[in-house]
């Protein structure tokens, strides 16, 4: 059994893939993560499934060892990743060998990266998925954060993927930056919110407090102003929604959310722009913007675009011993020829510029 092994847990490392979203009717939360169009794009490049488990990393990376030699795709946040000591490019294929260790230097950019391995994470399946449910201890691995002395088995390595690599354009890779706008569809509740309350909460500048983890965002500044009272009967919550207390500070839910909620809701965090705040760190700045739902499923399906585009222009190298495909310029050399359509794509979704 391929096998990697846990030499240092980091600052909060968990297995994820994208959730366990058919069991919210029971109270389970979907959990998954928190920038799933970061891991998506990992597992891509590793030549696994979308819905393949692998590490999410946040802040201070984890030390790892691989057992048996294996590709790996290291996306989102750049937190300094490295094999073997050396700094290695991310958002590309990289392939490691037996024994190989790969770490992180330290936070650079964002806030949580993503390690794919050919194969997945195979940890068992709980409720359909194998993401972390830390506060419920379900699913990961043993529902709980990674630690040293922890190993972690790997699935059977993708069939007819032994020479791939990928990479993502220089150009195009996100840049996360301090300062983040994000746009929403307005509602379910808007009209609990006076005027100004909306027009407050789209045109203020909020903080995010470092109460914000994968529960939901919390924001501090201008006080955005019910009608009445923030309370309502409890009704179900998604992924994004925004909900405003009676302090009047917008919460936004996030990964490890509950499936109910009691607070008003004034807005939705287009599915297009939730890694945003996945990438946001404490003390970042954020500012809200409104769009309508026809816009918001036109930026959802030119997200697609630029993740179809990451499989579609790939180049086969003949085959031949892992060991013989790790060097440093290959990403570039595929970048060079066979990744303009990425940039192009990013740039009308703004997924390239540093917001």
């Amino acid at each position: 059994m391929r096998t990697i092994e846990v030499l240092e847990g980091g600052f909060f490392t968990t297995v994820q893939d994208l959730g366990r979203d058919q069991y919210q009717r029971f109270g389970v939360a979907v959990s998954g993560a928190m920038d799933s169009f970061a891991l998506r794009a990992a597992n891509r490049l590793v030549g696994n499934a979308d819905t393949a488990a692998g590490l999410e990393v946040t802040m201070l990376g984890p030390e790892v060892r691989f057992a048996q030699a294996a590709r790996v795709a290291v996306t989102g946040a750049d937190l300094g990743a490295c094999v073997d000591g050396r700094p290695i490019q991310t958002w590309r294929t990289v392939a490691v060998r037996a024994g190989s260790v790969l770490s992180f230097s330290g936070q650079r950019d964002g806030m949580r990266a993503y390690l794919a391995v050919d194969g997945g994470i195979d940890v068992p399946v709980v409720l359909g998925s194998r993401s972390t449910s830390t506060r419920t201890g379900l699913g990961g691995f043993d529902g709980r954060p990674l630690r040293a002395g922890d190993t972690l088995p790997l699935g059977e390595q993708p069939p007819g993927k032994g020479a791939l690599r990928r990479a993502m354009r220089t150009s195009a890779i996100p840049s996360y930056g301090h300062s983040h706008h994000v746009r929403v569809v307005l509602g379910p509740q808007d009209e609990a919110f006076s005027e100004e309350g909306q027009l407050t909460f789209l045109t203020a500048e909020y903080t995010m407090t470092p109460q914000s983890d994968r529960i939901g965002c919390r924001f501090d500044g201008p006080r955005v102003a019910h009608r009445t009272n923030a309370d309502i009967v409890s009704d179900g919550t998604t992924l994004g929604i925004v909900q405003v207390s009676g302090d009047g500070m917008p919460i936004v839910l996030m990964a490890d959310r509950g499936t109910t909620g009691g607070y008003t809701k004034i807005a939705t965090v287009i599915s297009a722009d939730v890694w945003r705040l996945a990438q946001a760190a404490p003390g970042d700045r954020v500012r809200f913007g409104a769009v309508d739902l026809d816009q918001a499923c036109a930026r959802l399906l030119e997200m697609e675009a630029v993740l179809d585009a990451l499989v579609t222009p790939e180049r086969a190298r003949p085959a031949g011993p892992v060991e013989d495909v790790y060097d440093e310029d290959a990403g570039s050399e595929l970048a060079a020829d066979g990744f303009g359509e990425l940039a192009d794509a990013l740039e009308q979704t703004g997924l390239g510029r540093d917001q």
